[in-house]
C-alpha cells in the first residue's frame, strides 16, 4: 500500500518537478555568482566632463502621479542643470498639463518640456526621442519615482560598461504606498519580493551573460547615439519595450545590462484584477515580439544553446505544467489516486519551491547591500519565503490566460480583467448548458 502510494507520488510529482528544475537551477546559479563572483557596481563621481541625459516621460492621464515623479528627478543627486526632461503627453483627459506647469515654476533648475503626441505609449516616445538632447537617454513612467542615486548610478555604469548600448535599472514597488493600502497588503508585499528577484536574483545572471530578455518599460536607459539608429518603439505591439530590447540587440548588434543600484520604485498593483490585465499584456508583448524577431528559427534543438528557446519553455509550456497540475489534482480521487499521496506531492514540490525562495531572497539581500535601508525592509520581511510560492503560482495561471487570449482576442492595452472574464467565463457556460438542454428537450 505505502508502496504503490509512493510510485503514484513519484509519477504525478514529475509532472510538477519539471517546471520546478527550470526555476531550481537558474537560482542555485544566481546564488552562486552573486555569493562568490559578485558583480562590481561603479561608485564615486564620474571622471572628466559631466554627461547631458534627456529624461523621457510618456504622460496619460497623470495628474495624480506627474509632480512625485519630477520632484524625484530634482531631488536625485544628478546635476538638474544636466538633465532635461520631455513629457509626451498621449491624448490625457485630466489636469496632467496643469501639474505640469505648477512643477515648471517651482523646479526652475529643471529643463521641462510639454509635447503633445498621438495615442499610445510608443507613439509618445517615439515623438519625445526626435526632441532628445545630450549623451544619454532614459524613459520612466510618470506614476513611479526615482531613488536619488538611480540617475548618477545609471550613467556611470554606462561609462564603466561602454559595451553597452542600453541599460535597465531595478524595479521596486514603492514600500510607502504599501504601507497605505493595507487592505492589499500581502498581494503589495509579494509583488515587492517578486520585483527584486525578477531583477536582483535573475537579470543580475542574464546580464552577466548578455541574456536580458526584456528591459523594464518602467525604467531604461540608451545611449543616444543607439537609440537614434534603432527603428525607435513599434506601435504595433503591447511589448514596446521588449520590441526596444530585441533591436538593440538584434539590429543594432549591442548589448543590453542591468544596472542593479539604480532603483526605480513603481506603484504595487491594486490588487488581482491589475495584476491579471497587466501580466495578460507582458505575455502578449513578449509572444508578439519573439514571433516577430525569431519566426520560424525557435528549434526545441537549441534548448541548451538558445537563451530564448529556454526562456519561451519556462514562461509558456512550464506555466501550463503547473496550472494543469493543480486543477487535474481535482479529478485524481475519482481515478484511484490517494488523497493522502496527493497531499505528500503537494507538501513535497511545496518544499521545494521554498528552497527555491530561499535561494532569491539571500540574492535579494546580498544585492541590496548597496542601500541599507531598502536591504532591512526586505529582511523584516522575510517570511514572505513562504508566500511567494503561492503567489507566483497565481501569476503563473495569469500567463497561461494571456497565452490563450493571445490566441483568441486581438492585441491591445485595455483587455477584461479577473472579475470580468470570470463573468464572461460563467455566460459562456450557461449558454452552452441551455443549448444542451434545448437538444436534450428536443430529442425526449
Amino acid at each position: 500500500m505505502l508502496r504503490d502510494m509512493f510510485i503514484q507520488m513519484g509519477f504525478w510529482s514529475t509532472w510538477l518537478i519539471i517546471p520546478a528544475i527550470f526555476e531550481l537551477i537558474p537560482a542555485v546559479r544566481a546564488w552562486f555568482w552573486n555569493h562568490f563572483r559578485p558583480t562590481k557596481v561603479p561608485t564615486g563621481k564620474l571622471p572628466g566632463r559631466m554627461p547631458r541625459i534627456t529624461i523621457l516621460i510618456p504622460i496619460y492621464n497623470s495628474a495624480n502621479t506627474l509632480e512625485n515623479c519630477l520632484r524625484s528627478i530634482a531631488e536625485s543627486t544628478y546635476p538638474n542643470e544636466l538633465i532635461n526632461v520631455i513629457c509626451a503627453n498621449n491624448k490625457s483627459r485630466d489636469k496632467s498639463r496643469q501639474v505640469f506647469q505648477r512643477a515648471q515654476s517651482e523646479l526652475k533648475e529643471l529643463q521641462l518640456q510639454w509635447l503633445d503626441a498621438e495615442q499610445g505609449k510608443a507613439r509618445a516616445l517615439n515623438t519625445a526621442i526626435y526632441a532628445s538632447t545630450g549623451d544619454y537617454v532614459i524613459t520612466m513612467d510618470s506614476d513611479g519615482t526615482l531613488e536619488p542615486h538611480a540617475l548618477m548610478n545609471i550613467v556611470q555604469n554606462f561609462v564603466a560598461h561602454p559595451e553597452a548600448q542600453a541599460q535597465t535599472g531595478t524595479i521596486l514597488s514603492n514600500k510607502f504606498l504599501i504601507k497605505q493600502d493595507p487592505n492589499h497588503r500581502l498581494i503589495h508585499l509579494n509583488e515587492y519580493l517578486e520585483y527584486a528577484i525578477a531583477f536582483l536574483a535573475g537579470r543580475t545572471v542574464e546580464s552577466k551573460d548578455d541574456q536580458i530578455f526584456t528591459m523594464s518599460g518602467a525604467f531604461s536607459a540608451f545611449r543616444r547615439a543607439a537609440l537614434m539608429q534603432s527603428r525607435l518603439y513599434n506601435v504595433d505591439t503591447v511589448g514596446e519595450d521588449t520590441d526596444m530590447t530585441f533591436q538593440v540587440r538584434y539590429y543594432l548588434k549591442g548589448r543590453v545590462a542591468l544596472c542593479p543600484n539604480a532603483i526605480f520604485y513603481v506603484e504595487p498593483a491594486d490588487g488581482w484584477n491589475e495584476l491579471y490585465v497587466q501580466r495578460q499584456r507582458w505575455q502578449r508583448g513578449e509572444i508578439e515580439v519573439v514571433r516577430h524577431f525569431m519566426g520560424n528559427h525557435l528549434n526545441l534543438k537549441e534548448i541548451w544553446k538558445n537563451f530564448l528557446v529556454r526562456r519561451l519553455i519556462v514562461d509558456h509550456t512550464v506555466s501550463f505544467l503547473k496550472v494543469i497540475w493543480l486543477f487535474a489534482m481535482l479529478v485524481l480521487v475519482p481515478f484511484g489516486y490517494s488523497p493522502v499521496m496527493l497531499l505528500y506531492s503537494v507538501i513535497a514540490m511545496y518544499i521545494l519551491y521554498l528552497f527555491i525562495a530561499a535561494l532569491n531572497f539571500s540574492n535579494v539581500l546580498k544585492y541590496l547591500a548597496f542601500k541599507p535601508e531598502e536591504q532591512a525592509y526586505a529582511r523584516n520581511h522575510w517570511w514572505l519565503i513562504f508566500t511567494i510560492p503561492g503567489y507566483n503560482f497565481v501569476i503563473s495561471f495569469f500567463r497561461v490566460m494571456g497565452v490563450i487570449n493571445a490566441m483568441l482576442a486581438p492585441a491591445k492595452w485595455t483587455a477584461l480583467n479577473l472579475n470580468k472574464e470570470g463573468h464572461a467565463i460563467k455566460q459562456v457556460l450557461r449558454r452552452d448548458l441551455k443549448k444542451v438542454r434545448y437538444h436534450e428537450e428536443k430529442e425526449d
